[in-house]
């Protein structure tokens, strides 16, 4: 049986307003000083597809005001691929023939030193879903020896409770990614065939008590794709927007991944072009100016090139998706296709053309223990720059 979206999640009335916005609605979204989620509904609609020029620009304006011209890099390090987990969109899930294994402690350092050299500073560790093989003492070992040797340590894997948490992050963690996937009870039921990650609202409280538990950010997202955008979009909004009100002293990132090619053939059911993907990231931009976006390895060149600056202020590089392949060599299936397969001097050049500036680390472990703050500050007046190259009329 699926279960029932809490009130403070339901997209409701807000799913409809963003399925029959008119251009009033677009324009009063694009002028509004602090939009919140009725601004939001309106920015994702289909009727906004038509005004990306207008969105580009005041994603752009806004970006450059929070962040600057810098694009944070960071790599993916998968630990392992060993998963019970049923779900069905996934190439690490337990039904697909790869061969699997994780990463022996030496091999961490070997993977560590490895991404070290090629600069990264921030790094985030994956594995599958919690098993023998790949339990919470394993991950946490794993935080440790990658806190020895990289500023920024964040982990991408299975939920956990708050303790669990709390220890991960005495561990030298500074950052949890947790995706909900999709945020429809009953297409999450239908996907997830077995396995712990079946418990939808269980999954859905990891971040809070992620953020309880002391952790820095939080990263959320919907892989769109599982089903409707606009249903996940706004649910994912509402999401974030509760994390930052009720645990302000901690940070929310967004990540914008799209379903692509595994080792199972599942297509998207609901599948997400790049004109629309770019809506999605402008609209949250323009409703959560200081929030980091975040844009993988999953996207075409083309495509990340363009939304770099506007919209995206983070961004994956050189990334491999299999066990190892830093350091040593890569073996088993990866998670995914990686689509961006640049390497860091050529992703970097990309960057320095649009007069962007490519951050391996922005902060020292030394600010770990400091309590985050907000500090509110007056922008200039968006909307006035040109519009990026890539979202100007022909």
């Amino acid at each position: 049986m699926s279960a029932v979206l809490p009130e403070w999640l339901d997209p409701g009335p807000w799913l409809e307003a963003a399925r029959s916005a008119g251009e009033r609605d677009v324009s009063a979204a694009l002028a509004a000083d602090s939009p919140g989620v009725a601004e939001f509904a309106a920015l994702i609609s289909p009727r906004a597809g038509a005004r990306l020029e207008a969105m580009a620009r005041k994603a752009q304006a806004l970006t450059r005001a929070h962040f600057g011209n810098t694009i944070g890099l960071y790599a993916p390090l998968y630990l392992s691929n060993i998963c019970p987990g049923g779900c069905a969109y996934c190439g690490f899930a337990s039904d697909r023939a790869q061969e699997r294994r994780r990463l022996e402690g030496d091999e961490i350092v070997s993977e560590l030193d490895a991404m070290r050299a090629m600069g990264f500073e921030d790094v985030l560790l994956l594995t599958g879903e919690r098993c023998p093989a790949a339990d919470f003492e394993y991950l946490r070992r794993a935080v440790e020896l990658a806190a020895t040797r990289v500023h920024g340590v964040s982990v991408e894997s299975f939920a956990m409770s708050e303790g669990e948490y709390a220890a991960l992050e005495r561990a030298g963690c500074t950052g949890v990614t947790l995706y909900q996937e999709t945020y429809d009870p009953e297409r999450y039921d239908a996907l997830h065939r077995w396995g712990p990650k079946r418990d939808f609202l269980d999954r859905l409280d990891a971040p809070a008590r992620a953020m309880r538990a002391g952790v820095r950010v939080t990263g959320l997202g919907a892989l769109l794709g599982l089903a409707d955008p606009l249903h996940d979009m706004i649910a994912l909004y509402r999401h974030a927007d509760r994390l930052r009100r009720l645990h302000w002293r901690a940070g929310v990132m967004l990540s914008f991944p799209r379903l692509c090619h595994e080792r199972g053939d599942f297509a998207a059911p609901f599948p997400v072009d790049d004109r629309q993907l770019a809506q999605f990231i402008m609209a949250c931009r323009v409703c959560m100016p200081d929030v980091p976006l975040v844009l993988s390895t999953r996207e075409r060149p083309r495509f990340r090139d363009g939304m770099a600056g506007v919209g995206v202020s983070r961004m994956s590089v050189a990334s491999r998706t299999t066990v190892g392949g830093y350091g040593g060599a890569a073996s088993g299936g990866g998670q995914f296709d990686v689509s961006d397969t640049r390497g860091i001097d050529e992703f970097s050049a990309a960057l320095r053309r649009k007069g962007l500036d490519p951050v391996f680390k922005n902060w020292d472990r030394a600010l770990h223990d400091v309590p985050a703050i907000r500090i509110l500050a007056s922008h200039p007046a968006v909307g006035t720059d040109p519009a990026p190259p890539e979202f100007q009329k022909e």
